[in-house]
C-alpha cells in the first residue's frame, strides 16, 4: 500500500516531520510502524487477515484516504492506515472528530468480505464495534459497552461517556473500509464535549497506544474470521449474542432521532437478525430502527 495523497511522513521513519516534533510530548510517544507489521503482518501477508500497516504523522482522514487507495487498486484486504493526527476526522451523521496529535487511535483497516451476502454486510460496523470493546477491555483493563450501533462507552466518575465510534463506508466494488477512533490519554480539559472520555480518564491500567491496537486489530481479526467462516450469519457466528450481551443500549428507554425529522420513544428491547435496533413503544408495537442516533433516556 503506497503512502495516502497529503499524509505526511511516517513517524517510526522520521522523513517528511520535523525532528522536533517527535518527542513534543513525552507522554504520547510515537507509533513504530515497522513493529507493528512485524507483530500483526503473518507469514508475509499470507497468514491472516493483514496484509500492512501503514502509520502516518498527519492526514485528514484515514477513511478517506483508505477509500481512495482502494478504488486506485492500490490496497489489499487487511491495508491497516493509522495516522497520529487528523485533521478532517469523521464520525456517524458526519459529525466530526477531532484529538491532539498521538493522544488517540485512528485507523482504518480494509474488508472485503466477497463471500458474504451483501445484505448481511450491515453486521460490519457492529463487529467492529464488538471487537473494539473487547480488545479495550482485555488490554485496557477497563470495563467497555455499545452504545447502539458502534459507539464505545467507558465510565468516567459513575457517568457513562463516549471514548470511540466506528465509521463504515463502502469502497469500490466488494470493499468496506471500517474506520475507528478510540480517545486513549485525552484529559479533561482537552475533551471536544463534556460527554466525551477517555481510557485515562476511565483509569486504564495503561495508554500505550502500541499494546492497545494490536489488541483491537487482534480482535477484529478474530471476529471477522468468525463472521466470514458463518457465511455472514450473526447468529452462528456468535456476533449477535456478544453484541446483545454488551450493549448498554439494550433494556433502557431510548429515543431514536430518524431521518425526516421523525423520532420513536420506547424501550429497546432486542438487536435483531439484520443488527436493528428494536423498540418496544407505548402503543404495544415493536418497531425496528435500522439507522439514526439513539439518546439513552433511562438508565438500566
Amino acid at each position: 500500500m503506497t503512502n495516502p495523497p497529503g499524509a505526511q511522513g511516517d513517524p517510526s521513519s522520521g522523513p517528511g516531520e520535523p525532528k522536533s516534533a517527535r518527542w513534543t510530548d513525552l507522554g504520547r510517544p510515537p507509533l513504530n510502524s515497522a513493529s507493528l507489521r512485524r507483530g500483526l503482518v503473518r507469514d508475509g501477508g499470507h497468514g491472516g487477515l493483514y496484509r500492512d500497516v501503514q502509520v502516518v504523522q498527519r492526514t485528514g482522514s484515514t477513511n478517506h484516504d483508505l477509500v481512495n487507495l482502494t478504488v486506485r487498486g492500490d490496497a489489499e484486504e487487511g491495508a491497516v492506515l493509522v495516522a497520529e493526527e487528523q485533521t478532517a476526522g469523521r464520525g456517524r451523521l458526519d459529525r466530526q472528530w477531532t484529538a491532539p496529535p498521538r493522544s488517540g487511535l485512528f485507523f482504518s483497516v480494509l474488508l472485503k468480505p466477497t463471500e458474504v451476502p451483501v445484505h448481511q454486510w450491515g453486521w460490519l460496523p457492529l463487529l467492529a464495534g464488538v471487537a473494539v470493546a473487547t480488545g479495550l477491555s482485555r488490554a485496557a483493563g477497563v470495563d467497555t459497552s455499545l452504545k447502539w450501533p458502534n459507539d464505545v462507552l467507558v465510565t468516567v466518575g459513575g457517568e457513562e461517556r463516549k471514548a470511540g465510534g466506528i465509521l463504515a463506508e463502502r469502497a469500490g466494488d466488494g470493499g468496506v473500509v471500517i474506520g475507528i477512533g478510540v480517545n486513549v490519554s485525552l484529559r479533561e480539559d482537552e475533551l471536544p464535549v463534556p460527554t466525551a472520555g477517555s481510557l485515562a480518564l476511565a483509569g486504564a491500567v495503561t495508554t500505550d497506544r502500541d499494546p492497545l491496537l494490536r489488541a483491537v486489530l487482534r480482535a477484529l481479526e478474530d471476529w471477522y474470521g468468525r463472521w466470514r467462516r458463518a457465511g455472514g450469519d450473526p447468529a452462528v457466528s456468535g456476533l449477535q449474542e456478544t453484541y446483545a450481551a454488551g450493549c448498554a443500549t439494550l433494556g433502557r428507554k431510548v429515543r431514536a432521532e430518524l431521518p425526516g425529522d421523525r423520532s420513536i420513544v420506547g424501550e429497546a428491547v432486542a438487536v435483531d437478525g439484520d443488527g436493528r435496533l428494536v423498540l418496544a413503544t407505548g402503543e404495544g408495537v415493536q418497531e425496528p430502527v435500522g439507522a439514526g442516533d439513539i439518546v439513552h433516556l433511562r438508565a438500566v
